[in-house]
């Protein structure tokens, strides 16, 4: 008798929309973009956005589902922490300030040609699926977001990286002028993020460039950003313009800061205090629910190996 084993992800499939109500649904949030961008844009601009709404909603891999509602975009969309327009989770007023078209990557480090892309050719490249994913903040807070993108992996393939480069890193934009919260000499700006080979090579890793069926806002971190759902939240850089191929672990923002509450790895751990708080349970945003944090956050199955004979480091901080 084959008995098939849900994973930590998966939804039962009575609970999941039906695909004609699915499908009705994007194909109008899809055409009401356009429509608003040529409201709200004028002509030239408007052609650009709408162009950019065309491929969007992408195409849902169903690999990737939730034991959970998605949370509504009404909370996540103002209830975010993006420490460049400042400390407050309602940063949307000041990241929209950010121009993030025309938008370029720099490509370089130890690989085989260093190079610049253009987000839109880059997608062009990719190809962009959705993706339902968990996302835990270290400050004990969660949601359930539709993530639009694709694989960390095909950026890695893109790049050719030598034998020698052993960590990602990935640097996000630096501009005082639209930034408010990079004017404050205290913090180690641009923001530093980084990964081993090994995790950036996960099927989980992702870059993201829509969220909810339409191209990412300024204040999810528009127009290209990380998501490594099964590490707390600050690890996923918003708004990149530069991703390296490194021999040396890089020294990310946080762990700059603040190495002691803050470290490299940050993989979601229910077991391991934050050391001003627990992490036991987490707040899941729209609801007035508690929930109980798990490992990896759910994603233990398709993560744990790759910290095998890692037990020394601080994998949980």
């Amino acid at each position: 008798m084959l008995i098939k084993r849900r994973r930590g992800w998966e939804v039962p499939e009575h609970l999941a929309t039906p695909e004609d109500v699915f499908l009705s649904r994007r194909g109008l949030i899809g055409g009401a973009a356009g429509l608003a961008a040529a409201a709200v844009l004028g002509p030239s601009r408007a052609d650009a956005a709408t162009a950019a709404a065309a491929t969007y909603p992408a195409p849902r891999n169903e690999a990737y589902t939730l034991d959970r509602a998605v949370t509504p975009e009404r909370f996540s969309g103002d209830y975010n922490n993006f420490y460049e327009f400042g400390t407050s989770k309602t940063v949307l007023p000041a990241a929209n300030a950010l121009k993030t078209s025309p938008w370029s990557i720099k490509i370089d480090g130890l690989v085989e040609k260093p190079f610049e892309i253009g987000v839109e050719d880059l997608i062009r490249k990719a190809g962009l699926e959705e993706r339902l994913y968990r996302h835990r903040c270290v400050e004990a807070w969660s949601m359930a977001v539709p993530w639009t993108g694709f694989p960390l992996s095909k950026l890695v393939a893109l790049a050719k990286p030598a034998s020698g480069a052993k960590y990602v890193q990935f640097q996000t934009f630096l501009d005082k002028a639209v930034a408010p919260g990079q004017r404050q000499f205290f913090y180690p700006w641009p923001y530093i993020e980084g990964l081993t080979m090994e995790e950036a090579g996960n099927d989980l890793a992702f870059l993201v460039t829509g969220v909810y069926g339409k191209p990412l806002p300024n204040q999810f971190g528009a127009p290209i950003r990380l998501a490594v759902p099964w590490k707390y939240g600050f690890k996923s850089a918003k708004s990149l313009v530069r991703v390296s191929f490194v021999a040396e672990r890089p020294k990310t923002f946080w762990e700059g800061l603040q190495s002691s509450e803050y470290g490299f790895w940050a993989n979601v751990n229910p077991a391991v205090p934050h050391p001003r708080w627990s992490q036991a349970s987490e707040r899941v945003l729209g609801t007035d629910q508690r929930v109980p944090t798990l490992i990896y956050n759910g994603y233990g199955e398709q993560v744990a190996g790759l910290y095998k004979g890692l037990e020394r480091e601080r994998l949980f901080v």
